[in-house]
């Protein structure tokens, strides 16, 4: 089922393929389109790339998925001996140079470049549309995908739907608005919807399918407001969830663990992780697992980790015990020379005596020991995201609940009362006659805890504008005090892309 060892055997290509469209000065190793794309395979080829440039170090595994779990209010930097790095995202005290933002900006143009390679390929392979048109349409995805994150961390940015042949075209190009960014990703989703296709063989789900672009459409609509488009889109998905596979799993912590953790129903896009298996320049290198794990103690299934993103202890106490979700959720004993300790004896001399993150620690799969270069999927979207996105815009164009979007929160609540194979009664389901306020409040609370320590937590907090709640209110989880909603909603712009390139000026305000 992994296609994952034909990635990693043109990861190297595609490096430098598409090296040159991280805004970069020099390119590296760039070929001639005309001279390698002479079929569709080596399109596919070119397509492929790009995952190798998602399920990498520098974007989902560690560097822009750290940074947006640390940038919510559901981590905290556990040791304190961490990266300053790190530290200043979680703070909120971040400069130009942070070397998590001066990873993330690079990687992702890669991504795009490579995308944008394939769809060079596209044009100048003369072969029947039908063949070529998937894998145009997974191009324009994974583009979208791309740009989805970019727009949404930093704002205004350079847009780039073109193979870059000469890196003066470039050199001086200046960011596009925001708003276009997004109609440009729609654009781009919509096509993919149009033209992707509705499964892949052998149930892949690492790979787009026309349910994945219309789960992304629904997102991004959500994201700019578009209650009724994103309804629409949701709709979609949940209507033909049979033509697409998608379902949710029964048991909530099947999706934890990276020993059975391909093909399933749930999984709408994930990031696929081959256990043990890597590539030179961050290619199939997932931290995550060490990341999130515990210092100094273990478990049956790994050994200890690193205690760098680990929940408040606020986290831990406000969610209710009864929630099968905060059992798979956390870690809250291991052990220490074989005995079994609480939390309250982690990572000694680290700092972190409380519960830590579970998801992609306690079940790695084939790792290396402390869970890094594990056999983790990443759900990058996942069925019950989209039960809750219709929901939530059910309750914007409805200006209140209607038993449509209450049974969307009550799917997700039923799959959480059960607790691996025994039935309870919590959480019940939505209780009637709620407003349209209190619905919504609901629903942001339903996704804290359905998608906890996901990377979603930050781009709600974003899309809402909950900053000041959430960080400076008197029910934080995790205060900062120093939030500022004029500045820390965008994180800066790399500065060494604005030495290079003045056009990118001006920086993000308060930077």
């Amino acid at each position: 089922m992994k296609n994952i060892r034909n990635i990693l055997m043109i990861a190297g290509f595609l490096i430098g393929f598409s090296a040159c469209t991280d805004l970069e000065e020099e390119p590296v190793g760039l070929l001639a389109p005309e001279a390698f794309f002479k079929s569709s395979a080596d399109v596919e080829t070119a397509v492929l790339g790009a995952y190798a440039h998602i399920a990498n170090e520098q974007f989902y595994g560690r560097k822009l998925v750290l940074s947006l779990q640390l940038r919510g209010d559901m981590c905290d930097i556990g040791d304190r001996n961490t990266p300053g790095r790190r530290q200043q995202v979680n703070d909120f005290n971040m400069d130009s140079n942070n070397g998590m933002i001066t990873a993330i900006w690079p990687r992702a143009y890669r991504i795009i470049g490579a995308a944008n390679a394939g769809i060079k390929g596209v044009n100048l392979v003369g072969e029947p549309a039908e063949t070529l048109q998937p894998l145009h349409a997974e191009a324009r995805f994974l583009r979208a995908f791309a740009y989805y994150h970019l727009v949404r961390v930093f704002g205004d940015i350079p847009y780039i739907d073109f193979f870059i042949e000469n890196p003066d075209e470039i050199k001086d190009i200046s960011k596009t608005p925001e708003a276009e960014v997004y109609e440009n990703i729609i654009a781009d989703l919509e096509f993919a919807k149009e033209n992707l296709p509705d499964s892949y063989a052998s149930g892949v789900r690492s790979r787009p399918t026309r349910g994945t672009a219309a789960a992304y459409l629904a997102s991004v609509y959500l994201t700019l407001g578009e209650h009724q488009n994103a309804y629409d889109e949701a709709k979609f998905v949940i209507d033909n969830s049979g033509t697409f596979d998608y379902a949710l799993m029964p048991d909530f912590a099947q999706l934890f663990n990276a020993a059975d953790a391909d093909g399933l129903p749930e999984h709408v896009f994930m990031v696929d992780f081959l256990g043990q298996v890597t590539a030179g320049s961050g290619v199939q290198t997932d931290w995550m697992g060490p990341i999130t794990g515990i210092r100094s103690v273990t478990l049956p299934t790994t050994n200890s980790g690193w205690s760098v993103s680990v929940p408040s202890f606020e986290v831990y106490e406000a969610w209710d015990s009864r929630d099968y979700r905060k059992e798979v959720s956390f870690v809250d004993s291991a052990f220490i020379d074989g005995e079994l300790v609480g939390y309250e004896r982690f990572a000694p001399n680290h700092g972190s005596p409380r519960p830590h993150i579970g998801k992609f620690w306690r079940q790695a799969g084939n790792h290396r020991g402390d869970g890094g270069q594990s056999d983790n999927n990443y759900a990058a979207m996942r069925y019950a995201e989209v039960l809750l996105i219709a929901a939530e815009a059910l309750n914007q164009i409805n200006n209140g609940p209607n038993a449509e979007a209450e049974s969307y929160v009550n799917q997700v609540r039923a799959r959480a009362r059960n607790w691996n194979g025994m039935t309870t009664d919590y959480p019940a389901d939505v209780s009637q006659g709620l407003s349209q306020s209190e619905f919504q409040d609901l629903l942001v609370e339903e996704r804290r805890l359905e998608l906890a320590f996901e990377f979603k937590r930050w781009y709600d907090i974003k899309r809402l504008q909950l900053g000041q709640e959430v960080f400076t209110g008197p029910t934080s989880f995790e205060p900062h005090p120093d939030f500022d909603p004029s500045r820390d909603y965008f994180f800066p712009l790399p500065e060494d892309e604005l030495i290079r390139n003045e056009n990118l000026r001006p920086q993000n305000p308060g930077y």
